[in-house]
């Protein structure tokens, strides 16, 4: 083969070879934490409570949908059910009801339906943890700030006031790579993903950016999410990675613990809901944040929201000779059209750089807003 390669030109100095990693499976939580900006924790509620929880919200996802958007020229299907859901004592009213109404690919849905008691009673078990870990970490300057607390009390730095749930029924049944939107959750958001059923693999793939393409890989990594465990999405996991949750050509049943509630259905009902299942429900608790309510979203001009996203490509920027000379994250993020995935593929191509000062938005987890406001170049 070497006779057959064409000589190099002169001076011409050959191209390095990319080294290619093959997928990683992180299965201890100290893994997860090394390679990912995620956390995970097992066996995160009470055993009963996670059992009564994954039968109230099987029975439920009976009437979840598979949401449809346009993807090109076709209308494309969701290969899971999906729905939505609000905590009971939101207070923001109306505007929160309109943000989650248009929760899934801009596609304006059903007003959603408040947390049923087991989810309520889990949330606040959730809440406990992901504000634990929050206070380890390093926050990132576009974070929220945080709700204001008298002194000598621990700020709150997360509040599910929302959650979207999934249901995978069958190895068949996935969700592709993809990051959050954040038109409501904001920059650098932390989403707290409950799995409940049977075992599935969550897929993480970092987006290389776009002038270190030519230096490294993307590695993926494989975390085995079984009953009743939490991985936490922290800070800065929108902004670099892409996950999803693959196919499987086999899974294993899952056989509850604990008979379902009496007061799901009845003696058929609760009959089938006590059998195995191969069924793994997902619920996504999600922090709104006041600062992005509906009322202060953009609209394109086919007048509907816009969705935020980060600029996952061009996301680093070299710091000045002054500071510590590493590259830095810096946050870029678009409002942009997102109509042509319900309207007949067609859209406005309305985008524009979200500008933190003139959009009014914050308290942050610094005094930044200067530093993020778009530059004219």
């Amino acid at each position: 083969m070497a006779l057959l390669r064409p000589p190099n030109s002169a001076g011409e100095t050959p191209k390095p070879q990319i080294p290619q990693y093959p997928p990683l499976t992180l299965v201890a939580p100290e893994h997860v934490a090394r390679h990912t900006p995620c956390t995970l924790h097992n066996s995160i509620l009470p055993p009963e409570l996670a059992c009564r929880l994954f039968h109230t919200m099987l029975h439920l996802s009976r009437d979840w949908k598979r949401n449809k958007w346009w993807l090109f020229d076709r209308v494309v299907e969701s290969p899971h059910r999906t729905s939505f859901y609000i905590r009971r004592d939101v207070n923001e009213g109306n505007d929160m009801r309109e943000a989650a109404q248009y929760w899934y690919n801009g596609r304006q849905t059903d007003a959603p339906a408040q947390f049923p008691e087991p989810m309520e009673e889990a949330c606040r078990i959730i809440e406990r943890v992901v504000n634990e870990e929050m206070r380890k970490r390093e926050r990132f300057p576009l974070e929220w700030g945080g709700y204001p607390v008298k002194d000598g009390e621990e700020p709150v730095l997360w509040r599910a006031n929302v959650a979207a749930s999934n249901c995978y029924e069958g190895g068949k049944e996935s969700v592709g790579f993809h990051s959050d939107q954040l038109t409501y959750l904001g920059p650098y958001p932390t989403i707290a993903s409950l799995s409940l059923g049977v075992n599935r693999i969550f897929r993480l793939r970092e987006v290389i950016p776009t002038d270190e393409k030519e230096k490294r890989s993307a590695r993926t990594f494989n975390v085995p999410l079984r009953h009743n465990s939490l991985i936490i999405m922290h800070a800065s996991t929108q902004e670099v990675f892409k996950h999803c949750v693959p196919a499987q050509n086999t899974i294993d049943v899952f056989r509850p613990p604990y008979p379902p509630p009496q007061d799901l259905g009845d003696l058929e009902e609760l009959a089938k809901l006590s059998e195995a299942s191969n069924a793994r429900i997902n619920i996504t608790f999600r922090f709104y944040r006041p600062d992005f309510r509906a009322q202060a979203t953009p609209r394109c001009r086919c007048d509907v929201p816009c969705i935020l996203r980060p600029d996952m490509k061009n996301r680093y920027e070299d710091l000045p000779p002054s500071n510590t000379g590493r590259r830095s994250m810096v946050a870029k993020y678009w409002w942009t059209c997102y109509a042509g995935a319900q309207n007949d593929g067609q859209g406005c191509g309305f985008w524009k750089v979200m500008d933190v000062t003139a959009e009014g938005r914050g308290p942050f987890v610094g005094d930044i807003a200067s530093m993020y406001t778009p530059s004219s170049k």
